[in-house]
């Protein structure tokens, strides 16, 4: 039996694993597909203390070699579902099963979908979730951006650097990005806007040829943009599917506020996939620190039998 396993290889899961790995405790972490969660998506990051840029790719790297210090072991399964009994709980994965005290649901979340035709044939051909990825295939071609976020617009910025022109496409008249990358982007000449549209369908039959998008203020108004491609920042779907805990009608956990407890016992939750109101990667790491410390309180007093 483990003391904690830990769901979740990005921030806020590998800051839990220094902490409960550096309290003594028997942890594991699970993840399903690459350590770093969506961070790695990132082109630059500038707002976390003690490193003015640095890419994402590199700062999760510095976060893994961390937690390598303290013998991390990470088990790459995906978790199915999670059953709880008499205080302990098994989590079932795609290849094995394991009983633990304690869980750490530090799962993320995953791009949100425009949910239009088009879409699902075009993803990969024309149709991106991020740009560091895919940006040097549309070098010197007109593309949009969709979405008036910190993502929408920070992606933007890296795209000019790569790409000819960027129209970037909001279902509302301001952005929602932070003032400083507002600022940036009005001023770059290779941004323009285009405000109150949504993207209608992604054009081609074979091959992706540009999109239509309506006019929110005027439903009837549609018109076709030519443009090599599409990259989509409109928000991100909690991974929470496979556990059952009480959640918002969005499927963000919910937790008390201090212990990050959810609603069973020895279970918490922290980063992305928890209802909290900011996102980013220092309130991630906080919340991994703070789900370890409780969820190692809550090890110790099960194991004098006092839980």
């Amino acid at each position: 039996m483990y003391d904690i396993i830990i769901i979740g290889g990005g921030p806020a899961g590998l800051t839990a694993a220094i902490y409960a790995l550096r309290a003594g405790m028997n942890v594991i972490v699970l993840e399903r597909l690459g350590i770093g969660g969506q961070i790695i998506l990132t082109e630059s990051v500038e707002n976390y203390p003690g490193f003015p840029f640095i890419s994402g790719p590199d700062l999760m790297d510095k976060f893994k070699k961390h937690a390598e210090k303290f013998g991390i072991e990470i088990r790459y399964e995906e978790v199915k579902k999670i059953k709880s009994n008499d205080n302990t709980h098994i989590i079932v994965t795609d290849e094995n099963e394991y009983e633990t005290i304690g869980i750490i649901v530090a799962s993320g979340s995953q791009p949100r979908k425009l949910k239009v035709p088009g879409e699902d044939n075009f993803t990969g051909k024309g149709v991106s979730y991020c740009a560091v990825c895919d940006g040097p295939f549309f070098k010197d071609k007109e593309v949009a951006v969709i979405g008036g976020g910190d993502a929408a617009i920070k992606e933007s910025l890296y795209l000019t650097q790569i790409v000819k022109k960027v129209t970037v496409i909001h279902r509302r008249d301001e952005l929602r990005a932070e003032k400083i990358h507002q600022d940036q982007a009005f001023a770059n000449p290779k941004i323009d806007f285009i405000w109150n549209h949504i993207v209608d369908r992604i054009n081609g039959q074979y091959t992706f040829e540009g999109i239509t998008i309506k006019n929110l203020k005027n439903s009837d108004e549609k018109k076709n943009l030519k443009v090599s491609g599409i990259f989509v920042y409109i928000g991100h779907i909690p991974n929470t599917k496979f556990i059952n805990v009480e959640k918002t009608v969005n499927g963000l956990i919910r937790t008390s506020s201090c212990l990050l407890e959810t609603s069973v016992k020895g279970i918490y939750a922290a980063g992305d996939c928890r209802d909290t109101c900011l996102r980013q990667i220092a309130t991630c790491v906080g919340d991994g620190a703070l789900a370890a410390y409780n969820a190692g309180e809550y090890v110790e007093k099960f194991k004098r039998g006092h839980v």
